[in-house]
């Protein structure tokens, strides 16, 4: 955390969070912006715990379908995600 932004150094950039969720454990789920990433931070948004990545995720036409929204059911134990150019959504079975 720096002045308010959380700095990804894996994506060489200030992540632009399009669609965040709080989990039932604090967990922060943040889908970030034009890549193919959400990133599951602390729950003081401090560190980053976890880099979910869906690389080929599909194009519709000629558009990456990058993670728009996210949700984790804890009741299925699973990562529900809306993509961005697609009326799919993808789901993750979790552990």
């Amino acid at each position: 955390m720096t002045d308010g932004y959380f700095i990804e150094p894996d994506l060489h950039t200030r992540p632009r969070p399009c669609g965040i969720h709080v989990t039932t454990l604090g967990h922060v789920l943040v889908c970030v912006s034009g890549s193919e990433t959400i990133l599951q931070l602390d729950g003081e948004g401090k560190k980053k715990l976890a880099t979910l990545t869906f690389s080929g995720s599909g194009r519709h036409k000629g558009r990456h379908n990058y993670p728009r929204s996210v949700f984790y059911n804890r009741h299925t134990a699973s990562i529900i995600v809306g993509q961005s150019f697609s009326t799919k959504i993808i789901v993750f079975k979790v552990k």
